[in-house]
């Protein structure tokens, strides 16, 4: 039963992680746009990053893929700003509501992305368990519970922003976006020069 919680811990503490916000950053604008009232897209949504993520570390721990790791490092605020901007696209139209937003099948790309991000550190703790497949899932229900925790709270604060101090949802949408895009160029550029 340790064992789980180690696992699991270590999800919770890889996405609140302060020092490594990225994943913090990418569910703040994946979620931006929504309201409670959207509380089944935003599951789905979730949960295709989480099962992305969950894939790229499985794919990574059996060897089946190797990426550079300075590639992934640049990937990740690529797929941070394409949200953020996606966002700032469609602020004003109805295609978020459609059934097969093109956001469903980015995420899961974007969580294998984030998922290859943390591959090698994932390898070397998991290096030691017998089985890597129970460890793995358990990371990822940490992950997961992680997420909601972020999820939540930026659909709360959407919901003060819009409801309490009379923000509008297009308002809110385009600054928070922008605050990110703000916060993750500069890692975008350090990380472009590092390659």
């Amino acid at each position: 039963m340790s064992q789980f919680w180690l696992y699991f811990r270590l999800g919770l503490e890889h996405v609140l992680d302060w020092q490594a916000y990225d994943h913090i950053l990418f569910l703040i604008v994946l979620v931006a746009a929504y309201s409670f009232s959207s509380w089944k897209r935003i599951i789905w949504l979730v949960s295709l990053f989480t099962i992305g993520h969950t894939l790229a570390l499985f794919l990574s721990v059996y060897g089946i893929v190797k990426v550079d790791p300075a590639w992934v490092e640049l990937l990740i605020p690529v797929t941070i700003i394409l949200t953020a901007l996606y966002n700032i696209i469609t602020v004003n139209k109805k295609e978020r509501n459609k059934s097969h937003n093109p956001l469903y099948f980015t995420t899961i790309f974007f969580g294998l992305i984030h998922g290859l991000g943390f591959s090698n550190y994932f390898k070397m703790l998991a290096s030691n368990s017998d089985s890597k497949l129970l460890p793995l899932l358990e990371f990822a229900l940490g992950i997961e519970t992680a997420q909601v925790i972020v999820v939540l709270a930026v659909i709360i604060l959407g919901f003060i922003a819009q409801n309490i101090l009379s923000v509008s949802r297009r308002d809110w949408v385009l600054v928070t976006s922008a605050i990110v895009i703000g916060i993750i160029l500069p890692i975008l550029q350090e990380n472009f020069l590092a390659i």
